[in-house]
């Protein structure tokens, strides 16, 4: 039996997972109101509030998992400690690194190390219906954009990655120039489903093979609106719902036409999404049209398993348990991280 506590704290979220033998018995995750003032995270602010936030949620991730558990269950019989080591905001992840060190050496447990993006994709075996090997992934997240071809657990290789901005950051970026708050990926989300999606039409940009590109997107769309409010200042005001619609069809199109690129190259049918931007609800829509019209398997991945959580973390570090691939006490967090 292997029995894993598993913390994330790579960005604004500090979030605690217990898993035992790939099950999850809890989840809970703390977020950080303080940055919607500023509209972004503010590294300082975020790593001050994972200080405040780590010991409770760690706690409440044990209280749950004990409720839960088989027989009398405390932190003290957890069999190994996993954290997030990169990529993220150094601040943050320094918190969750020391925690996770500190904790493992003081119970005299083994330490996991986890990459966050690759936690992201391994997320799609948390619950069922499982994909089977060789399974695609779509990793679609604030900083990341990424197609993975899963052939086991340990052997995720990215075949297609953006080459400048990712998607999660051309959601942001273009509700900024709409005027609505942060995070408003999820506010361009609303507003679309009430507009047309075709009323607007924003740059596609032609990247070779698997890659992808935002950023002529991103001045598109800037362009267009510069244009419009020199002629209506209420432009936005009047057509906010299409304007959302219409961004949101112009991501959601540029990564449907890879993923299908991808599933083509490959051969391989068992299609996966992940990452925060998953959580889209255009996004998850057109992956399931996409696989009945085409034969694919999909696989999405439940809501809070979407956005960064430690039950991704802990079902990640589960199978680097099995296959004892642990970390020692020295490792350091890393802000930028290959696979």
């Amino acid at each position: 039996m292997a029995t894993i506590l598993a913390i994330e704290s790579s960005c604004d979220e500090t979030s605690a997972s217990v898993c035992v033998d790939g099950r999850i018995l809890s989840n809970f995750i703390a977020n950080q109101t303080v940055h919607e003032k500023y509209g972004g995270v503010v590294p300082e602010l975020a790593s001050r509030a994972h200080m405040q936030n780590i010991v409770p949620v760690v706690d409440a991730a044990i209280k749950k998992a004990a409720e839960i558990h088989d027989s009398p269950f405390t932190i003290h019989d957890i069999d190994a400690v996993a954290f997030t080591q990169a990529p993220g905001l150094i601040g943050s992840l320094l918190v969750g690194t020391q925690f996770a060190k500190s904790l493992a050496l003081a119970l005299d447990k083994p330490l996991i190390a986890v990459h966050h993006m690759q936690a992201h994709v391994l997320a799609n075996l948390i619950a069922d219906p499982k994909p089977g090997f060789p399974f695609l992934c779509l990793t679609v997240s604030g900083g990341h954009t990424q197609i993975v071809l899963a052939n086991s657990p340990y052997d995720l290789k990215v075949i297609g990655e953006t080459i400048d901005d990712a998607a999660g950051e051309a959601f942001d970026k273009s509700a900024k120039l709409l005027g609505l708050p942060y995070p408003g990926g999820p506010l361009i989300d609303k507003y679309a489903q009430q507009g047309n999606p075709l009323a607007f039409k924003f740059a596609e940009p032609q990247i070779p093979e698997l890659n992808f590109s935002f950023s002529g997107l991103k001045t598109s769309v800037l362009y267009f609106l510069q244009a419009q409010q020199k002629e209506d200042a209420s432009f936005i005001e009047k057509n906010l719902n299409d304007l959302c619609a219409s961004v949101q069809y112009t991501i959601i199109n540029i990564l449907i036409k890879k993923l299908k690129k991808a599933v083509k190259q490959t051969g391989v049918k068992n299609v996966c999404i992940a990452g925060g931007v998953s959580a889209n609800s255009g996004l998850r829509k057109e992956l399931k049209e996409n696989g009945d019209k085409n034969g694919w398997s999909t696989f999405i991945p439940a809501f809070e398993y979407c956005t960064d959580n430690a039950a991704m973390i802990a079902i990640t570090a589960y199978y680097k348990y099995l296959n004892k691939e642990f970390a020692a006490l020295d490792i350091s967090p890393t802000a930028r991280a290959e696979w």
